[in-house]
């Protein structure tokens, strides 16, 4: 039978890529992943794009959430959240377990589930644990679907400062002298760990720093001057993480660099550098985010300081088999050398975040630095690769 006279389907439209931004989460960085998503949230091309803002409450509630990005700034030193932005205090937004299917449903008690459409890529701005950290990730990768950013491996690895020193010591990286205490060694025998810290300061000298193995934000970190302010120090970390992580205090200027990917692969960008800030010790999350102390783009080195720092940068990026994004830290000793102190592979990125101001600064606005990211999670699938 021919099909010529048989009335034709009309052309289905081609919809835009539907983008989902989550954010918030349950970490103590929840403030700060939503000032993020506000960011992005306005800065994301809607001409091109549908977007799904879905916040993460501190409780983990995946909520459905305004679409109001003058909401989710500081105001008044006060940090925004999910709860003040979902739009009911009940329901929750289910994302597909199925990889044949990216339908996301949103579910209130008593009313029937209501399907918000298919999602294409996840841009999760989460900072910290539960989140940033390859769980997120693990989740997106059973479900199927395309996000920005690291994998599973590479989330977990920059979560965890000691393992992140590990691998980058086994790829040749300089990394600063530290000690770990795990839950285990502090709970069995409180006075031994004690005294490997202080042992560890009797031979690398004060100050330390001691800090949560697996936070970021510069939160739950003090720097400790002598043995008076240890304790106190060791049960800030411990509210926020129970490994803490001990660093010796290295001497030179604090250089970031960040690094994105691009259609032929990781490049790095003009370098920034952290002076100290005269109201805080050392650049710790309120200097970071309340009193916004400003870096200098790009950083005053030598054109050779600026092009190794940059290789070093993409070498720790492919160290950790990371993708998408990543913010380098390293310390430029007094000798010279460049010292590794960690990657970030959800860094902060608001638009006065240095990993922003940094591209900036190499010719990528913030508006393309999130249509890059998007569309590298785009060309990417899931599953091994």
């Amino acid at each position: 039978m021919s099909t010529e006279n048989l009335p034709q389907s009309p052309e289905q439209p081609s919809r835009k890529p539907r983008v989902a931004v989550v954010f918030g989460g349950r970490s103590s960085e929840h403030g700060i992943s939503v000032v993020t998503a506000g960011a992005v949230l306005k800065a994301i091309d809607r001409t091109k794009y549908d977007v799904l803002p879905i916040g993460i409450t501190q409780d983990g509630r995946w909520a459905l959430t305004a679409d109001e990005p003058e909401r989710m700034a500081i105001i008044d030193r006060r940090q925004p959240s999910v709860d003040l932005l979902a739009e009911s205090g009940e329901g929750g937004v289910i994302l597909p377990v199925d990889p044949a299917n990216r339908e996301v449903v949103y579910s209130e008690p008593g009313s029937v589930p209501k399907a918000l459409g298919e999602v294409d890529v996840v841009f999760p701005v989460l900072h910290g644990p539960y989140g940033e950290d390859g769980t997120l990730q693990g989740l997106l990768e059973l479900s199927g679907v395309p996000y920005v950013g690291s994998g599973v491996l590479a989330s977990a690895v920059g979560q965890d400062k000691e393992y992140m020193k590990r691998v980058f010591t086994s790829f040749g990286l300089k990394v600063g002298p530290y000690l770990v205490i795990r839950p285990r060694e502090w709970q069995q025998d409180e006075p031994a760990a004690r005294k490997k810290i202080v042992d560890f300061a009797g031979e690398h000298g004060w100050p330390l720093f001691v800090k949560p193995a697996r936070a970021g934000s510069s939160i739950g970190i003090t720097k400790v001057d002598d043995l008076s302010g240890l304790d106190e120090a060791i049960a800030e970390a411990q509210r926020h993480d129970p490994k803490i992580l001990v660093e010796a205090a290295l001497r030179g200027r604090e250089i970031e660099c960040g690094v994105l990917e691009f259609e032929d692969g990781p490049r790095a960008s003009a370098p920034a550098e952290i002076p100290s800030p005269d109201a805080h010790a050392y650049y710790d999350f309120e200097a970071k985010y309340i009193d916004s102390t400003p870096g200098i783009v790009p950083a005053p080195l030598t054109p050779e300081e600026t092009a190794e720092v940059q290789c070093l940068a993409v070498d720790a990026f492919e160290a950790a088999s990371c993708e998408g994004l990543v913010r380098a830290d390293f310390f430029l000793t007094e000798d010279g050398e460049f010292v590794i102190n960690e990657i970030n592979t959800m860094p902060g990125f608001t638009p006065i975040s240095m990993y922003p101001q940094m591209w900036q600064a190499s010719g990528v606005s913030y508006p393309e630095l999130v249509d890059r990211l998007v569309q590298a999670a785009l060309r990417r699938s899931t599953g091994l690769r």
